[in-house]
């Protein structure tokens, strides 16, 4: 399924949860789906994303490590639906929304923890998710500098 698609599913997902279990497991979706993005980015996006797109995954993982995996069957996993980027800055802009949404659920939920275990898993999962949008944000800049130098080259 192409990448926009499967974002939009995790938006419309992560806005209809209820409880803290049904969140936390969207935010886990998120966070796989973000990192299966950065992976495909790495491989196959524009090499001025490369390294910036390994940082996604790097940082999407460590996201989804913080939380506790949900069993989900390997058809639910969203992130292995994944079969095309489509084009890499709407890819990117969609995905920096989700990743902000996730960071607003969380801070929801770290608002609301009945305990400690929560609240700090919520904390570190706000700083993953925060971290892998700064990331997308740096390569929508990128990708926006390279239409720059582009239009430049032809103009001049």
């Amino acid at each position: 399924m192409d990448a926009v698609r499967l974002i939009v599913t995790s938006r419309r997902a992560l806005a209809g949860t209820g409880g803290t279990p049904e969140t936390l497991t969207e935010v886990w979706q998120a966070q796989a789906l973000a990192q299966a993005i950065g992976s495909r980015l790495a491989v196959h996006g524009p090499p001025e994303l490369r390294g910036e797109a390994l940082g996604l995954t790097e940082l999407a993982g460590r996201g989804c490590g913080v939380l506790d995996a949900p069993q989900l069957a390997i058809e639910d996993l969203r992130a292995a639906q994944l079969t095309e980027l489509g084009d890499a800055r709407q890819t990117l802009s969609y995905l920096g929304g989700l990743l902000g949404e996730v960071g607003i659920a969380l801070v929801g939920l770290a608002c609301a923890a009945d305990d400690e275990g929560t609240y700090w898993q919520c904390m570190e999962a706000i700083d993953a998710a925060d971290e892998s949008r700064d990331r997308v944000r740096e390569m929508l800049r990128k990708l926006t500098d390279v239409d720059q130098r582009l239009t430049e080259k032809e103009a001049g």
